[in-house]
């Protein structure tokens, strides 16, 4: 027997809104309606579809009479958005509405479930800072919530996709946003920080990055290959409370900026040197001993321990 995949109208068709627009209607979706800010967004996710005419002014009249409404606003448009759509009855009892944001939950629809409709979120773990060929979606994990109905549709929509679909609950998707920012963002950030450590060592800022980059994939290779907490190696897991002590000493003349970040973010790595059975408590006190006395200001730290030698 044949099935129809369901209908599906986006609403906010930046580059992840285009992006499903194109792979949806390539795996069998039904594009119904597209809609945005920006007529010209709607229009280019309307042929991204393959349905250059099903782009609309007004967002309710995207939405109308679809299967799926995948809402892919900014987050802080997604409520009023959805609530625009529900008071011009742009949702019925038969739809799903979703939206894509990974920080809100599918709480933000609330005005979609008052009209009857099922509602969730399904989030791209993923960045989408270019627009690139081929699926996005292929192999990627994609965190669903929300009412039990929609869930499951989610994920099917994941799996049409090529992606992998996990359920998290709505109360837990913040926490969730957050270890995907540390995980992504802030690796951004870490190698940034790492480049200006190599540039002040005297290497060109140009070729810093490159050096490091054999580095980074090995470690990212041994966190894949062995996990946490056994891929970590360096001062911190062996104990090495000198190398470390003179670490805070050199980065503190460049920047208290840096230095706070490099302590703090020692203070976890002492964590995760317990964990993995390296890091002795004695040499774990030491270390935790250097960091916390970045209270002080890096000049009066280093001054300090020229005059009264290590604070360990």
């Amino acid at each position: 027997m044949f099935f129809m995949k369901p209908s599906f109208a986006i609403i906010g068709c930046g580059k992840v809104g285009r992006a499903f627009a194109r792979h949806l209607a390539k795996a069998g979706y039904r594009p119904a309606g597209f809609a945005s800010r920006s007529p010209g967004s709607a229009r280019a996710a309307a042929e991204a579809a393959g349905v250059p005419d099903h782009w609309f002014e007004k967002s309710w009249d995207a939405a109308r009479g679809a299967d799926i409404v995948l809402l892919t606003p900014p987050d802080g448009a997604i409520a009023a958005v959805c609530r625009e759509i529900a008071e011009n009855r742009g949702f019925s009892e038969n739809t799903t509405v979703l939206h894509c944001s990974g920080a809100l939950s599918s709480s933000e629809l609330a005005a979609a479930r008052q009209s009857g409709a099922r509602i969730g979120s399904l989030h791209p773990l993923q960045s989408f800072a270019t627009e690139k060929p081929g699926n996005p979606f292929a192999d990627i994990m994609m965190a669903v919530e929300g009412d039990a109905g929609a869930v499951e549709i989610a994920g099917q929509m994941a799996r049409d996709l090529k992606a992998r679909p996990f359920t998290i609950t709505t109360e837990g998707k913040i926490l969730y946003h957050a270890a995907a920012v540390v995980a992504s963002n802030y690796l951004v950030t870490l190698m940034g920080l790492a480049v200006d450590l190599m540039a002040a060592s005297g290497v060109s800022k140009s070729d810093a990055f490159n050096i490091l980059k054999p580095l980074i994939h090995g470690t990212l290779n041994n966190i894949e290959g062995v996990g946490i907490p056994d891929a970590l190696t360096g001062p911190i897991a062996r104990g090495d409370v000198a190398i470390v002590e003179k670490h805070v000493a050199a980065i503190g003349q460049l920047s208290a900026e840096m230095t706070n970040y490099y302590c703090q973010s020692g203070r976890q790595t002492i964590k995760i040197a317990q964990a993995k059975g390296t890091l002795s408590e004695p040499a774990a006190r030491q270390l935790s001993g250097i960091f916390d006395s970045f209270g002080l200001e890096p000049s009066v730290f280093i001054k300090s321990i020229a005059e009264h030698g290590p604070v360990c």
